[in-house]
């Protein structure tokens, strides 16, 4: 009797223990997280390579600076008339650049999410055309997102367990670089290797997010220089720094994964990693401006990705304590983020009339996709609907500015569909560069557009694709599949432009032609090199948080 009872008491011990395990698991995951990381060292200066001490007397191509944001919104700057907050973080230095030259009305993204977007901007074509489909992840936060859904969900998310045997071979490794083997192909050209070959110093500050493996990295992919991150995301600056202001998501499982799990440092060329020199983006837009100085008498092409304002929400303590107005603490922090992005903006654009480049630099804004519903807040995408990771309008319908003084006319704006595979085009033609012959090419050289000196729509089609989640904008009509939820909607955005109205049942020829336009694209594109590990809804009006009822609307979204 006294044996079953050491195992009876054996038994409640162990279940005692892994009931703590599993209620504590955020902080073993913590804890685990935290001894993976790897060493940083202190910061160090960078030493950028200095161009001609003079300019050369013959005159020279424009330097192209483009500048892109990460998961910022529609309605997060004050262009259009709204802004954060209900407009109280005015944001004159990224309006300035639409103000001052073209506003691209119609500007999409090139996906929903962060890593596609810009190996479609990096390379001017769709990212499904070589595989490149879903945004590289650790297996532990596919893990994490596709099992645990919010509280009081309407519908769970699924992780695809049975799919991790088809990864690419170290990619599931238990470390934070094995994700770094989620790389684009080698062999994809990109903007900068055009405008390298063409006599540009090329430059990159920030978040790459293309991969690290060998031939992915960016200074394997034309950059002369880099400063950064190779993954998707760094903190602002360590949690519990005394200059530093957190908002965390509990309902958020993208949010409890990346504080514990997000280094604070950069990269120079692929040296060592050390930190940076205060909060990250005051840190790569002086980094910038330095660069710039370093250049002024030779073309140059700086791409700076800074990785404001996606999560984790930080705010500089001086930003936050500059909106007392704001009175709910997440939507401070995120709007001190954003003031703090265009005050670094202007820096960048002030340190080119410090150098008299002004004029002659072709300066390209936008961000990568729409606002993310998982911070918690309504308003990042207004007037229209979805968010990040959907192909609703707030999901890929981003701010899309360009100027050049003197060739593109100031305060112009700019009505048809274009999107970041132009980038490539426009700026590769500015440059007086070739564009590759030898592969498809997506994107069109927008200068003549805005010119005048070309009519008409640079696109009839643009297309988007996740997975079994696919969009076609055609002409004026949008329709959007979703095939895991056997669920099309179609929307004409010339008369509602807001997707209110799912005109699908009503056009049933017109859902009938677009869905075969997709599987037309769809022969054009390549097998993902890795597959979707995980299935997620979400809500289309609702922001992360906010309490779920059935008949909400949703997209299941793969990654």
């Amino acid at each position: 009797m006294k044996a079953w009872a050491w195992i009876v008491g054996g038994v409640a011990a162990l279940a005692a223990a892994g009931g703590a395990a599993y209620v504590n698991r955020a902080e073993i995951l913590s804890m685990i997280a935290r001894a993976r990381m790897p060493d940083v060292a202190p910061n160090r200066p960078v030493e950028w390579a200095q161009g001609p001490a003079t300019a050369a007397d013959a005159p020279r191509p424009p330097n192209v600076v483009f500048i892109l944001a990460d998961d910022l919104g529609y309605n997060d700057i004050t262009f259009n008339g709204g802004g954060v907050a209900g407009g109280a973080v005015p944001t004159p230095n990224i309006d300035a650049i639409g103000r001052q030259g073209v506003n691209f009305a119609s500007g999409y993204a090139g996906n929903a999410t962060c890593a596609p977007s810009r190996a479609a901007i990096m390379t001017g074509r769709y990212a499904t055309r070589f595989g490149f489909e879903f945004t590289p992840a650790p297996v532990a936060f596919e893990r994490m997102v596709g099992t645990e859904a919010e509280p009081g969900a309407i519908v769970k998310p699924k992780f695809f367990a049975d799919r991790i045997k088809d990864m690419p071979p170290g990619s599931t490794a238990p470390t934070p670089t094995a994700v770094n083997v989620l790389s684009m192909p080698s062999d994809e050209v990109t903007i900068a290797e055009v405008l390298k070959a063409r006599g540009y110093h090329t430059i990159h500050l920030g978040k790459w997010h293309l991969g690290g493996a060998e031939g992915s990295r960016p200074e394997h992919q034309g950059f002369d220089e880099s400063l950064g991150f190779i993954a998707g995301g760094s903190m602002y600056l360590p949690e519990k720094h005394p200059q530093v202001v957190n908002s965390k998501q509990p309902w958020d499982a993208i949010d409890r994964f990346l504080w514990p799990n997000l280094p604070y440092m950069v990269q120079f060329n692929g040296g060592e990693l050390f930190e940076p020199r205060g909060y990250m983006t005051d840190y790569l837009a002086e980094e910038a401006v330095k660069a710039i100085r370093a250049n002024r008498n030779r073309p140059f092409f700086l791409y700076f990705a800074p990785n404001a304002v996606h999560t984790p929400l930080q705010a500089k303590k001086s930003d936050y304590d500059a909106l007392p107005q704001i009175a709910d603490h997440r939507m401070r922090v995120y709007a001190a983020m954003v003031r703090n992005l265009d005050h670094n903006v202007g820096l960048i654009l002030q340190a080119l009339k410090d150098e008299g480049l002004d004029r002659n630099t072709l300066v390209i804004f936008t961000t990568d996709n729409g606002g993310a519903g998982y911070v918690g807040l309504p308003d990042l995408n207004k007037p229209y609907r979805g968010w990040k990771s959907t192909f609703f309008e707030g999901g890929i319908k981003a701010p899309f500015f360009m100027r050049w003084p003197g060739v593109i006319p100031a305060g112009s704006r700019f009505p048809y569909p274009v999107g970041h595979v132009d980038i490539f085009a426009t700026a590769a033609a500015a440059a007086g560069a070739e564009i590759p012959a030898d592969r498809t090419v997506d994107g069109v050289d927008l200068l003549p557009h805005v010119q005048g000196r070309t009519a008409g729509r640079p696109h009839q089609t643009l297309f988007w694709r996740s997975g079994q989640y696919k969009t076609v904008l055609d002409g004026d009509w949008k329709l959007q599949s979703n095939e895991a939820l056997g669920k099309v909607w179609l929307f004409n955005l010339a008369e509602d432009p807001t997707e209110r109205r799912d005109l699908s049942k009503a056009e049933p020829g017109r859902v009938k032609a677009m869905l075969a336009l997709i599987r037309e694209q769809d022969a054009q594109s390549a097998k993902p090199i890795w597959p979707s590990l995980l299935q997620g809804p979400i809500l289309v009006d609702k922001p992360g948080g906010a309490k779920q009822q059935p008949g909400d609307e949703y997209v299941l979204w793969d990654n």
